[in-house]
């Protein structure tokens, strides 16, 4: 057996996320967000070969010369993994993260019926947001995931690299194309992706200005726009969104966003008490109440918004932890480590103990 396989093989027996590896450094691993440290030691033999097993000999030649490489191969009866090679200290190093080898689905997940309810539209911006490995883009695998299998669409996602894998279905087509291997950029296959008669488009993520620039004129002409962006919360993603802009396109771009966006969901992933991870979320749904804040800038009240608008579907992430605490899922230290508004969680904490 290859030394890759029984890595990865190794990996998921033991329920990690991610492995890395390090030439003259010993083995890690991470489960439930915690790193793990091995005992193996990885020689420069060893990551030769594991190099040699998991990339093409162009690939290979790329991270050589750049030092820097991201990709994803599938490992046949295993896994899926996405490759990030890098150079620190003048060793190789490789992060291997180990995705799900089933497509995953909403209701596993625990991803809420008002988010789903999105995916029934037919233009506009859907965007999932949070920090490196909050989950992202399996939200959004399982958001397509529903897509293909109860519309008749087609989809077109454009990714760095390609995560999930899917297939046509009796229903849907679709087509991922890969960043430096399909296409030059994002921009660039965004641009073409006007003339290929997609209903749904996936940003693996909504990088620059372009990009984004992009993302809300397909919004705009009749396509449901997914994207991802590393933001903490719904009010900051609107402001990053707004703020990539020059001054003087700021208030043309406030206005697009606040017609186009349909919903931010900003998620994160907690130790929970079976030692396992539980999804935590804040969710905006973009009604006319939350329309008019962004458009008349007053970000700073969509926050209230969120706390009142359950009716709509909507909670701020502090309400969803607190849900998690009450159910016996996550401990209150996780909760307010995890918590946006950390006196928010603190302040109900205290009623509850109260009560």
């Amino acid at each position: 057996m290859s030394i890759s396989r029984q890595l990865v093989s190794f990996a998921i027996q033991a329920g990690s996320s991610d492995i890395h590896l390090e030439e003259g450094a010993p083995i890690a691993i991470r489960v439930n967000s915690d790193i793990r440290i091995l005992d193996n030691v990885l020689t420069t033999q060893d990551m030769d070969q594991i190099l040699k097993e998991l990339l093409e000999s162009d690939k290979q030649e790329y991270f050589q010369q750049n030092h820097d490489l991201d990709t994803s191969i599938g490992i046949e009866g295993l896994s899926r993994i996405r490759i990030n090679a890098y150079v620190a200290n003048e060793r190789r190093c490789l992060t291997l993260r180990i995705l799900p080898d089933e497509l995953p689905k909403w209701q596993k997940l625990g991803l809420p019926q008002p988010f789903i309810n999105l995916s029934l539209k037919h233009h506009g911006m859907v965007l999932c947001t949070g920090p490196t490995g909050s989950g992202k883009s399996t939200t959004l695998a399982a958001f397509i995931h529903c897509i293909l299998e109860q519309q008749r669409r087609h989809i077109l996602t454009i990714e760095d690299p390609i995560e999930f894998e899917f297939q046509h279905t009796e229903k849907s087509i679709i087509h991922q194309r890969e960043v430096k291997r399909d296409t030059h950029s994002f921009a660039t296959a965004l641009r073409a992706a006007l003339r290929e008669d997609p209903d749904v488009i996936y940003i693996g993520e909504m990088r620059d200005l372009e990009t984004i620039q992009l993302a809300i004129t397909a919004a705009e002409t009749g396509h449901l726009v997914l994207g991802t962006l590393h933001t903490a919360s719904a009010a900051k993603t609107v402001e990053r969104i707004v703020d990539v802009f020059p001054g003087d396109q700021q208030e043309q771009a406030r206005l697009q966003v606040s017609t186009s966006l349909l919903g931010i969901m900003s998620q994160t992933l907690c130790k929970n008490t079976s030692g396992k991870r539980s999804l935590a979320y804040e969710l905006l749904i973009n009604t006319p109440a939350i329309s008019n804040l962004i458009r008349e800038r007053k970000i700073s009240q969509i926050y209230s918004q969120l706390q009142t608008g359950n009716k709509d579907g909507m909670n701020t992430l502090e309400q969803c932890l607190q849900k998690l605490m009450e159910e016996g899922a996550i401990t209150s230290k996780e909760a307010l480590s995890k918590a946006s508004n950390p006196k928010a969680i603190a302040v109900q904490s205290q009623e509850m103990q109260r009560g």
